[in-house]
């Protein structure tokens, strides 16, 4: 049901499944970016155990994070983001 109280038409529930599928792919993009960044060097080159563990651990907890972060972020900024009924406008005393 919408805000309104009738049902979804098939494009509302066409956008939602693309806005999902956008916030899961970019999610992960960018969880891989980050593992790769912080734990990369860990992988690639022969530093101290202690120095290699603790690399791949940051990158093992922030890659999660920020996925979670990301895609709830991307779905909060659809369901608020109704667009401008007039692009470029900011306030309706424009």
């Amino acid at each position: 049901m919408t805000s309104h109280g009738g049902r979804r038409s098939q494009a509302e529930r066409d956008a939602i499944t693309v806005e999902i599928g956008y916030a899961l792919c970019s999610a992960a993009f960018a969880a891989a970016v980050v593992f790769g960044a912080v734990a990369g060097p860990a992988l690639l080159f022969a530093l101290p155990d202690t120095v290699e563990t603790l690399l791949v651990r940051t990158g093992l907890v922030l890659a999660p994070v920020l996925f979670a972060v990301r895609v709830v972020s991307v779905l909060l900024r659809f369901r608020s983001g109704a667009q401008p009924s007039q692009p470029g406008r900011t306030s309706p005393d424009s």
